[in-house]
């Protein structure tokens, strides 16, 4: 049973197999196992690959199913067209371009297994560029905001120094009437007199310039503050936006781009392992002897050759031998004086017809 649905897996043609001996049909089944094993493989591989596309196990299983049954397909007629003709560089040649489809079948099968395999690798990869995006992309939005941040902190820093220099210059001109009153400077006269109360009136003038300076520059500094929140929280707003897609930044093309940063020998001995799977059944009927089965095989094929060349063969004879049949008949009828005179009477009648007719028209249109 087993050994039934590995030989037809194969391609082999049961009818010839059958007459064969039994090494013969162990042969060919350990041929349809390979070819029924790298189909498992494929479907595994494609649903693991769809899996992470689609991120739906249902749709993931049907399309991995589809797909092996399609390399299944492709293997079974690759290895079942590959016959044995006791020509090994004419069979290698013609085994080209079936190697080369094989090499293709083994990438496509052995990347998704890779990314299973090495799962574990590839997301401390993907968590470190995914840090990274992060970073990157904090910066690229907070670039945005930069300028008109630095603007509104330009602005606040451009009214506290003017309340600062304002108390500074109040703050001197404290000292200068205090000193007045003291006598230790101005007119070194001690008591408020003329010149300590106008340098009073100075200070007083500046004091209530510096109470309004304040008061302007503090709504001032409150709208830059209060501007700066809306940026600062514009900028969170942003951020916690587009950080979902770094998150989800975990497809497929992500994943084969982050392996790129593993070591690539042990992915070169997965992929070789795969593909000599793939190449197995076309490289054992290469190496083999001719054997039983390709001898029945070819000869079977052969006598239909022959049998459908004698056919064409025997229409051409037929057809070219009723051409000088016919040519002979033909040849002997033009050749009976009979059948001349008939057809010559019959031709007679026939003009006479035509012109009485001819005659009968004419004499009704002249009336």
């Amino acid at each position: 049973m087993i050994q039934s649905f590995f030989i037809l897996c194969s391609g082999a043609d049961r009818d010839v197999l059958d007459t064969c001996s039994r090494g013969e049909k162990n042969k060919y089944a350990g041929i349809g196992a390979t070819v029924f094993f790298t189909a498992v493989l494929a479907t595994i591989a494609a649903t693991y690959a769809l899996f992470t596309v689609f991120d739906n196990v249902y749709r993931a299983i049907l399309f991995g199913l589809l797909w092996g049954l399609v390399i299944f397909n492709l293997d079974r007629f690759i290895v079942s067209t590959l016959k044995k003709r006791n020509n090994w560089w004419k069979e290698f040649g013609m085994a080209i371009p079936r190697l080369i489809l094989a090499v293709i079948i083994a990438v496509v099968i052995s990347k998704p297994l890779e990314l299973k395999i090495f799962e574990k690798e590839i997301d401390r990869v993907m968590l470190s560029q995914k840090n990274e995006f992060t970073v990157q992309n904090q910066g690229e939005i907070l670039a945005q905001y930069t300028p008109e941040i630095n603007k509104l902190d330009a602005q606040i820093a451009a009214a506290k120094q003017e309340i600062a220099t304002k108390e500074t210059e109040v703050n001197n001109l404290y000292e200068i009437y205090i000193d007045e009153a003291e006598g230790t400077a101005g007119t070194e006269l001690l008591g408020k007199g003329p010149v300590y109360q106008e340098k009073r009136d100075k200070h007083d003038a500046a004091l209530a310039e510096l109470t309004t300076i304040k008061a302007t520059n503090a709504e001032k500094i409150a709208q830059a503050e209060a501007q700066k929140i809306q940026l600062r929280d514009e900028f969170n707003t942003a951020v916690s936006t587009s950080q979902p897609i770094i998150n989800n930044f975990d497809g497929l093309m992500a994943r084969i781009d982050a392996m790129k940063e593993l070591p690539w020998l042990p992915s070169l001995f997965i992929f070789l392992l795969f593909l000599a799977i793939e190449t197995a059944p076309i490289f054992s009927k290469l190496i083999s002897p001719m054997g039983e089965y390709d001898i029945k095989l070819a000869d079977h094929e052969l006598t239909i050759k022959e049998w459908s060349a004698q056919k064409a063969l025997q229409r051409k004879i037929l057809t070219e031998t009723d051409h000088i049949v016919n040519d002979r008949v033909y040849t002997d009828i033009a050749q009976d004086e009979e059948l001349y005179n008939y057809k010559k009477k019959m031709a007679k009648e026939i003009l006479k017809r035509q012109q009485d007719a001819f005659y009968r028209r004419q004499t009704k249109i002249l009336g």
